[in-house]
């Protein structure tokens, strides 16, 4: 994303979601436990609109995505979402749908990780905002659920088809976008859905720790990984062996690049400046 930005102000305060920031770690929290953190239509456009804001910023070298109280996210809410679709026309949800997929594009694309803290429920919209954070660390008695034909819909909702095939395999997203079916933790980390398995009650915990971790590391070096990661998934090997040719150049012209030479000859560890 541009860093260049307009006339508009950084958004402060958030009113559908909750935004905190420390040592360049961005923690975003879902904060309606008493809906499982259901999604409405301004969570939604705020979570598109931060994605936004932060990548301008570039100041933000990782992002912790968690729920609050019970569970990470129920998905979209009942009431609030999907009763009120049945009122729109087509144009009028033509423009939800591209929203929603507005925010799995931000994930993704954003220039620093993203690491998803799941415990208790990720179903539907909120399995989604998992599956296209970087990382997914879990509780044990997680549970994810892609219900989106349970509601009468396509199970390739917000980019789920394209995302989870390339993360677990045709076969195993076939059967979790058709059926619906409900994965525990353990099966999701043996299926390659997950990035780690916690302990129990201390997923939060441990997305924090490995957030320091990556914002503790070469930030540079980690946005252009996520890049060629997301950019090269549809690529032929030529391209993306070019491609990666191009961003190495690149990053060998970079501070931190030399950064590392001194570290070693001085043998001490980098001071990693992200440029």
């Amino acid at each position: 994303m541009s860093p260049f930005a307009g006339s508009a102000r950084s958004t402060e305060p958030w009113q559908h979601i909750r935004v905190t920031r420390k040592d360049g770690i961005a923690t975003v929290t879902l904060a309606r436990p008493d809906k499982l953190n259901a999604l409405t239509f301004e969570a939604y456009a705020d979570l598109r609109d931060l994605l936004a804001e932060l990548s301008r910023e570039r100041s933000v070298r990782a992002l912790v995505l968690a729920g609050e109280g019970r569970g990470f996210c129920s998905g979209g809410d009942v009431e609030e979402i999907i009763g009120a679709t049945l009122g729109m026309d087509t144009a009028q949800l033509l423009d939800f749908n591209r929203m929603t997929g507005q925010v799995v594009r931000a994930l993704r694309e954003c220039p620093f990780p993203v690491v998803a803290a799941v415990h208790g429920v990720a179903a539907g919209a909120g399995a989604v905002l998992a599956l296209a954070a970087d990382f997914r660390v879990a509780d044990p008695s997680a549970r994810f659920a892609f219900l989106f034909t349970r509601v009468g819909l396509s199970g390739g909702d917000m980019g789920a088809a394209y995302l989870l095939p390339r993360v677990i395999g045709l076969g195993h997203a076939t059967r979790l976008l058709m059926l619906g079916d409900t994965v525990r933790a353990p099966e999701a980390e043996r299926l390659g859905l997950l990035s780690e398995l916690a302990e129990e009650g201390r997923a939060d915990e441990a997305a924090a720790a490995l957030a320091k971790r990556l914002a503790e590391g070469p930030a540079l070096a980690h946005a252009q990984t996520k890049a060629l990661l997301t950019a090269e998934l549809d690529m032929p090997l030529a391209a993306a062996v070019e491609m990666d040719a191009a961003t190495q150049a690149l990053l060998m012209n970079s501070d931190d690049y030399a950064e590392f030479h001194a570290a070693f000859t001085e043998k001490r560890a980098p001071k990693w400046q992200g440029k």
